[in-house]
């Protein structure tokens, strides 16, 4: 059976087990156990809001290092549309395109010139009959998977498009085969240069059916102080930039949703307001809309926790790159149908995180316990039993065989009890 390989890690020697990240899991993930916090891998999403909130830097993401290029004969630079929002008074993409050849790379293909063909699709995508709507954007891996555990009822809705990191990977080492014939495939090295814990995984683990076509991830804090060094304005600069308004704005909440030339879509950041969004349209309380852009980080993915800038700065700074841009360098040669290798056949499959058991009956029963243990629980969801709520905690008990002795409210309830009869 197939581990998940996860990029959000815990450093237990720092961590005190305070409980922030117990209050910001998403996905209920963490219980503080024996002073520390313990990450249950099954439910975990990579989100990085433990990264984000941890006061104690015990949070975080493991990505690969520039070095494990050097394998490779060839070497080609993905930067996500996020890298140029990171730096200062930058008026010119090539300026950062250019630095990625400087610091080793040999090519350069840009993520947000994928962005535009992937857009392109997804507006004929939306044209076709049959599909479920509103569509699910599936660029944000943290949404994906959050629906598979959580959400499993809206599947259905997923956008079956593979995100422009898969497309530009694939679109690079073509490019790159045909301009250098000499090359043989395994001589191909592809680098995504990425804001997000979460690509790291989807690259390490595949999607479904689909292996990755990048070969590392490394984070744009890690390249960062290596390009500054780089990037001298006073210097001719190749013209490399491919991509225009709409790949760039990929960037940032809403830029996808824009793309797609229609009024009907919602965009929504942050991965609480994602959560509500889904449970809305599972529940059938959600307008009539064709689309749906989730991105798990604040902002989009101008938030990742793997990103230097402050992800607003970063915005304010994208928006003012594009103002001289066209709207698009990139277009479709066909307007009928859509290619297969931008197509991905299958789903993830994940345990839902809310099934008790495979048995209906037992499952039953197993609610009904967790119902009764939550009703005698304070309700104030302190976190002190190192559960995020009491009824996470109730869970615990029925499903785990926790200790019900672990609610400290209880236990100082009855101490007081105690007292009072002996006096």
């Amino acid at each position: 059976m197939h581990t998940y390989e996860h990029s959000v890690l815990l450093d237990g020697s720092k961590c005190t087990g305070c409980t922030t990240c117990l209050k910001h899991c998403p996905t209920e993930a963490i219980r503080i156990q024996n002073g520390h916090a313990v990450i249950n891998q099954e439910r975990c999403i990579d989100c990085g809001e433990c990264i984000r909130f941890c006061p104690h830097k015990a949070k975080k993401a493991v990505f690969s290092k520039l070095d494990n290029m050097k394998r490779f004969k060839y070497k080609i630079a993905l930067p996500a549309p996020t890298l140029y929002g990171q730096f200062d008074n930058l008026d010119d993409v090539d300026y950062v395109l250019d630095g990625l050849l400087k610091i080793g790379f040999d090519d350069v293909y840009e993520v947000s010139k994928a962005a535009e063909l992937v857009s392109a699709y997804t507006r004929l995508y939306l044209k076709t009959d049959g599909i479920k709507k509103p569509i699910i954007s599936s660029a944000c891996p943290v949404v994906v998977r959050l629906i598979g555990l959580r959400f499993p009822s809206l599947s259905d809705n997923v956008l079956h498009m593979l995100p422009p990191m898969e497309v530009a990977a694939r679109l690079a080492r073509e490019r790159a085969l045909k301009n250098n014939p000499e090359l043989k495939p395994e001589d191909i090295g592809v680098c995504f240069i990425s804001p997000c814990p979460a690509k790291v995984s989807y690259v390490k683990n595949g999607f479904a059916d689909y292996k990755s076509e990048v070969d590392e991830v490394v984070s744009i804090s890690d390249i960062y102080f290596l390009l500054i060094s780089e990037m001298s304005q006073d210097s001719e600069i190749k013209s490399l930039s491919e991509s225009g308004i709409i790949g760039i704005g990929w960037a940032s909440s809403g830029g996808e949703s824009t793309a797609i030339f229609n009024e009907n879509y919602l965009a929504a950041d942050g991965i609480d307001n994602i959560i509500r969004v889904l449970d809305q349209i599972e529940n059938g309380n959600i307008p009539s809309l064709e689309f749906i852009e989730l991105n798990a980080c604040p902002g989009g993915c101008v938030g990742g926790v793997m990103a230097m800038e402050n992800p607003f700065v970063a915005k304010a700074r994208l928006q003012s790159l594009r103002r001289y841009l066209p709207v698009s360098q990139n277009f479709i040669d066909n307007d009928n149908y859509i290619p297969e290798s931008y197509l991905f056949n299958e789903l993830p499959e994940y345990q839902p995180i809310t099934r008790l058991s495979d048995s209906m009956a037992k499952s039953m029963r197993m609610m009904a316990d967790i119902q009764k243990i939550k009703n005698s629980l304070p309700g104030i969801d302190c976190g002190a039993c190192g559960a995020p709520s009491c009824r996470a905690f109730a869970e615990d008990i029925v499903k785990n065989g926790v200790n019900f002795d672990g609610c400290l409210i209880m236990r100082v309830g009855d101490a007081r009890k105690e007292t009072d009869n002996d006096s």
